[in-house]
């Protein structure tokens, strides 16, 4: 009985301790918008690359892919910078929030999650 309470105790913490990350890295169905605005700050790496965007005097968080994902959809080094403008549609994913699905600079796009395009 006392092992059974402590497999259920250390299961317990399991679940509790990997629930914030499943909920981080969920996606939660929000609305698709578009956003088009200049890079003021990026920060690129695991788990994943984050941009503020200065949308209309606005300032937005533009979570993009790992950096993996952003390469595989054709990003180089220096494309995601700051002073970069560029168009971004993905997922609102709250407050001045958005998960980057796909993103153009100029006339260039580039397809960071193709299966949710």
């Amino acid at each position: 009985m006392r092992r059974r309470s402590l497999l259920l105790a250390a299961l317990s913490a399991l679940l509790l301790a990997i629930a914030p990350a499943q909920a981080h890295h969920g996606w939660t169905g929000g609305e698709t918008i578009e956003l088009t605005g200049t890079i003021t700050a990026a920060r690129l790496g695991n788990p994943h690359g984050e941009l503020t965007l200065d949308v209309e005097g606005e300032q937005w968080t533009v979570e993009v892919g790992q950096p993996w994902r952003n390469a595989r959809a054709g990003l180089e080094d220096g494309d995601l910078a700051e002073g970069v403008e560029i168009r971004v549609s993905g997922e609102h994913a709250g407050e001045r929030l958005m998960k980057a699905e796909q993103l153009w600079i100029g006339d260039t796009h580039y397809v960071l999650y193709p299966g949710r395009i």
